[in-house]
């Protein structure tokens, strides 16, 4: 019994924290209808930044956390609100959610950057070695300090969200700011006020559950999945039902890690197992607690989904597959290495372009698939067989069909959760799971961590070789986003957007939903599984680290910066983060900086070492620029490109000399690609000016998409 009260007193501990962080979520989510991502990441900076005040510099412990909590935290809170969320209203949920991603990818990115990873940074208890001893229970002081903190924000948090004036615009924000306005509120400070509240509750998080995670940014950052679970169980809006849902994670897998020994489970599973019921218990109450299908009020967003035309997709297509033909004759073998990975990059970005960007549902398990694929390739493919690439089509489609189950009684944010804790089982504990035997044969899912994979041989032709192996990730990347392109011209790519737009109204004019969902996640999930294969060959060896859930944000991420709904956006997303293409840039920077600016050529390299601050300072621009990049400043006027023939040759023309003069050895590798760069990025520029003409209205095409365009842009 008194074991049972050690589990006890440790499990709620545990509950209170989580408690405070779920709080910190349903306060946001419920006053401003943005779920914020970058909660943990949040957590994280407050407990590195009291680490920093308190053991660095060695301020008393009561200035730290006045400094840290009730400073620091709140200003960081209004300067998220005024900078970034103000700018979100009439974007979709997508940028939303996107939105925060790149948050906590930039957050991770900052912490990394200023606090070394591999230094040691011990972070004691509050009254560490202190002790309470209850019925021969020893509970430590920093737990019952952390139940009365839990306790003393429940009652404030309810009285202010439900006895006061305040709390009630809070939460009437959300629903209609013009009304709040007209009734002599101001939307915009209760807003930031309630940024700044959830962001002191998630510093307040992160500094009690630091010792326990030894201060390391990753897990801080993701102590939110684990939060997920609580705030769902008060469906996001109701405090009393999170705390207890708090209560039941932490109590449910202090017992389980208690007592496994007891249970009749393989030792070999339970490591993973125990890692992972946050998020198999996040699952649970997704599926049994959400309600079916309901209407959704349409509402007007500043984004668009254009409508490809075959003579651009094709010409690209054909254009991707020539540069990478030239370009294999001229780099040198070990830079064709590294590019051989951003087609497999690429067309995992491709997978995205359906399921989010056509049928509006947030996936956040892509590198999942793709991982899947990977494992596929290599057990079936070991002589490298191109039937082994149909399994790791054909495998992952079956997989997403079953992922989209829930998306029957699930939408929004809750699937995105759904999709998000898929995404986490399979990290925690799918693919770290060590050979075992089942059904009377051995497995070993991902032998160990790591997979060696062989490339594909197609009637006799090896892609063994790098340059054979880049030519063919550029022809299987071409065919990929012409297919693409067909489903987005196709009737079932029109049903898709307008289920995107209303569910409930395509219900009524009897589309069949479900059938509709499982294709596109089975379509989506195939495309990641293939380019998953494409991705693991190009490397040769894969590891467990190159398909986290935290790759699958980072690529969501770039793609939605990139523009959601471009294939040339997927190319992009594969240059820059297969390639590494800030640390090129950045690198070389550095390289033209003085040395006596030491400090800038430190400012670029970091930089360039440092992907995740890069994307995340690019995502926060989103609120500005919902479509990204690619489609609001280069597809347009490449399209005005390749309607005047005299400009198109002209480009070429300019091409072709550069790339005669690189195989004749008059100019080096750099500056062909920096003229390249130049005639495809920026001459458009010079002769597509920005003008009254350049952003004209569209008014081409079936009146269908007419329409779509018109309506999405408030016309």
């Amino acid at each position: 019994m008194q074991q049972f009260f050690s589990y006890t007193v440790s499990g709620m501990g545990t509950a209170a924290i989580y408690a405070i962080a779920a709080a910190g979520l349903v306060l946001t989510y419920t006053t401003t209808g943005v779920f914020n991502f970058a909660h943990g990441a949040t957590s994280m900076l407050g407990a590195f930044t009291y680490w920093q005040m308190r053991f660095a510099w060695h301020l008393p412990a009561p200035v730290a956390l006045v400094l840290c909590l009730g400073v620091l935290a709140p200003l960081f809170g209004m300067l998220l609100e005024r900078g970034v969320m103000r700018y979100l209203d009439g974007t979709s949920e997508t940028t939303k959610v996107v939105t925060t991603i790149s948050l906590m990818l930039g957050l991770l990115g900052l912490s990394l950057w200023i606090w070394n990873p591999s230094a040691s940074r011990p972070f004691p208890r509050f009254w560490e070695g202190e002790v309470l001893t209850v019925g021969g229970v020893r509970i430590p002081y920093h737990v019952v300090a952390t139940l009365a903190i839990t306790g003393f924000v429940a009652i404030v948090l309810w009285l202010m969200l439900k006895r006061t004036r305040f709390g009630v615009s809070m939460r009437a924000v959300v629903d209609d700011r013009s009304l709040v306005a007209l009734n002599g509120a101001r939307p915009h400070v209760i807003s930031m006020a309630s940024w700044s509240v959830g962001t002191v509750l998630a510093a307040m998080a992160g500094v009690l559950i630091a010792p326990s995670l030894k201060l390391s940014a990753l897990p801080l950052t993701l102590l939110v999945v684990n939060a997920y679970a609580a705030a769902v169980m008060g469906k996001l809006k109701s405090l009393p039902l999170t705390f207890v849902g708090a209560l039941v994670l932490g109590l449910g897998t202090e017992y389980l890690r208690g007592y496994q020994g007891s249970l009749r489970i393989s030792q070999k599973l339970m490591p993973g197992f125990l890692a992972s019921v946050p998020v198999v218990i996040l699952l649970v109450v997704l599926v049994v607690g959400r309600s079916p299908l309901r209407g959704q009020t349409i509402t007007r967003v500043r984004e668009t989904v254009q409508r490809p035309t075959w003579a651009g997709s094709t010409g690209m297509g054909a254009g991707i597959v020539l540069i990478a033909a030239l370009l294999s004759d001229v780099l040198p073998r070990t830079d064709l290495f590294t590019l051989g990975r951003i087609w497999g990059l690429g067309i995992i970005a491709l997978s995205l372009i359906p399921v989010v960007g056509f049928g509006g549902h947030l996936s956040l398990c892509q590198m999942s698939f793709a991982g899947v694929g990977m494992v596929m390739i290599q057990h079936l493919g070991g002589r490298g067989s191109p039937l082994a690439l149909i399994a790791a089509a054909a495998v992952p489609a079956v997989l997403g069909m079953i992922v989209a189950i829930p998306s029957f009684r699930l939408s929004g944010i809750y699937f995105a959760l759904s999709t998000a804790a898929f995404a986490v089982l399979m990290d925690r504990w799918i693919f770290l799971l060590p050979r075992f035997r089942f059904l009377g044969m051995d497995w070993d899912i991902f032998n160990g961590g790591s997979l060696d994979l062989r490339r594909t041989r197609f009637f006799g032709l090896s892609t063994e070789g790098n340059r054979a192996f880049f030519v063919y990730g550029a022809v299987a990347f071409a065919l990929v986003s012409v297919a693409v392109v067909a489903i987005r011209r196709s009737n079932y790519g029109q049903r898709l957007i307008a289920l995107k737009d209303s569910p409930a109204a395509c219900a009524t004019l009897g589309m069949n939903i479900k059938v509709a969902k499982l294709g596109v996640f089975a379509v989506s999930a195939g495309l990641a599984g293939l380019g998953g294969a494409l991705y693991g060959q190009g490397m040769q060896s894969a590891t467990t680290e190159s398909v986290q859930f935290l790759s699958s944000l980072t690529l969501l991420m770039v793609m939605v910066v990139a523009g959601l709904n471009s294939p040339g956006a997927a190319l992009f997303a594969g240059v820059f983060l297969g390639f590494g293409l800030n640390n090129v840039i950045f690198g070389k920077l550095a390289d033209l900086v003085p040395d006596r600016l030491g400090w800038a050529q430190g400012f670029f390299d970091k930089l360039g070492t440092n992907t995740l601050i890069v994307v995340g300072l690019a995502g926060l621009s989103l609120g500005r620029h919902p479509d990204g990049f690619v489609a609001t400043r280069l597809r347009p006027r490449w399209d005005q490109i390749l309607a005047r023939p005299h400009a198109l040759l002209g480009i070429g023309g300019t091409l072709g000399v550069a790339y005669t003069a690189r195989v004749a050895g008059l100019i080096g590798n750099w500056p062909f690609a920096i003229v390249t760069l130049v005639v495809l990025v920026f001459v458009p520029r010079v002769i597509i000016p920005k003008g009254p003409g350049a952003n004209a209205e569209d008014l081409s095409g079936d009146p269908e998409e007419v329409m779509i365009r018109a309506s999405a842009r408030g016309h």
